[in-house]
């Protein structure tokens, strides 16, 4: 499992330009599934992520978690994130996770979230995407299980 986390002043999903999810404050995260990964990925991975210091403190230094100041989070799917580009120049995704699977990962992953009490926004699984992200920073953080 991979998140490429991105620090959001303001940030949008639209589907035929008709927007569908947006978030104000908090974090943008593209979530990429692999072919081993469990629900112990994600409980691991949503419990770094709700508690990783990238907001700023009083002191303008990064110190404080999503849950310390409040954020939500705009939950994207994105199979991309497995692109093997070692051979020649057309990306091959044999190391994503089938789409079947996957759905059901990352409805999993959605749901841990909002354990935490935190506003999740999401994308649509499979869905042609146009995803507008203010990068707030810029702060951009992967993580993988």
């Amino acid at each position: 499992m991979k998140l490429v986390i991105q620090r959001s002043k303001n940030s949008s999903v639209a589907i035929n330009n008709k927007i569908i999810s947006k978030i104000d404050f908090g974090l943008v995260v593209l979530v990429g599934f692999t072919h081993n990964d469990t629900i112990n990925d994600i409980k691991n991975l949503v419990k770094k992520l709700v508690n990783l210091r990238i907001f700023d403190d009083e002191n303008h230094i990064m110190n404080k978690s999503l849950l310390d100041v409040g954020g939500s989070i705009l939950s994207i799917s994105q199979f991309t994130l497995y692109a093997d580009t070692k051979k020649g120049n057309r990306p091959s995704y044999f190391k994503s996770m089938k789409a079947s699977e996957a759905s059901k990962l990352y409805q999993l992953f959605n749901e841990e979230l909002k354990t935490y009490n935190i506003d999740v926004q999401t994308g649509i699984f499979q869905a042609d995407m146009s995803v507008n992200i203010i990068n707030d920073g810029p702060v951009t953080i992967v993580l993988e299980s």
